[in-house]
């Protein structure tokens, strides 16, 4: 019979029951976006998240906070579930995203549906526009077959929308995901991008934050 020393089969006693709640939280996008949203619910969630990211969902110029309103709700039920589950590091809002906040999948659902649906920002924070015609040559290459030609992302797939994104927010976010900060990212984007020095990032930032908002609402 082997024996195994007390604080070793402690250890993975924490790691077999870490793990399980990791993987149950990181369950909770495909949990959630089978529920049927209560936008009433979802209101009284966000009056917590409005602290950062303002009442009406548009962040902060400089970056510190993105804008998040009329984002797809699917994008923001990943991005809260994979922050739940650790799979993306973001301390600041660890403490928005617990049980005691959020409750769970239903919790999720009711909030991304409210975010969803608030008006796009029409004055979010734009580059100098400094060499617009090469960011547009490399978002169309690099960047449009997943997140759309405008800018409109994708749903179904997760794709964020990015049109009516801060632009400091956007360099930071390309930049983070090159340098493996994002452990969430899309590792075909990384593989896009992996090889750029922040210039380029910072050109194609510029071209995204110039893109025109869409008036239409998230799916």
């Amino acid at each position: 019979m082997i024996t195994v020393p007390k604080y070793l089969a402690l250890a993975m006693i924490t790691l077999i029951i870490t793990s399980s709640s990791f993987a149950t939280k990181s369950d909770e996008t495909s949990e959630a976006m089978k529920l049927t949203p209560n936008i009433e619910t979802g209101k009284k969630i966000y009056e917590l998240c409005a602290t950062c990211h303002n009442d009406n969902g548009w962040g902060k110029e400089d970056g510190s906070f993105p804008v998040i309103a009329g984002q797809h709700r699917s994008v923001i039920i990943k991005q809260l579930a994979d922050i739940r589950a650790r799979n993306r590091e973001n301390p600041t809002m660890f403490p928005f995203t617990g049980d005691d906040v959020l409750g769970g999948p239903q919790g999720i659902e009711d909030v991304a549906e409210y975010i969803a649906q608030l008006p796009i920002n029409p004055d979010h924070g734009k580059g100098a526009s400094k060499d617009f015609e090469k960011g547009k040559k490399l978002f169309d290459k690099k960047c449009s077959a997943c997140h759309g030609k405008e800018g409109q992302g994708n749903a179904e797939a997760f794709f964020p929308k990015i049109q009516g994104q801060h632009y400091a927010y956007v360099v930071r976010q390309l930049k983070w995901i090159r340098d493996g900060l994002r452990k969430n990212a899309n590792p075909a984007m990384l593989t896009l991008i992996k090889d750029m020095d922040d210039k380029t990032l910072e050109t194609i930032a510029d071209y995204v934050s110039q893109l025109k908002t869409s008036a239409t609402k998230a799916e």
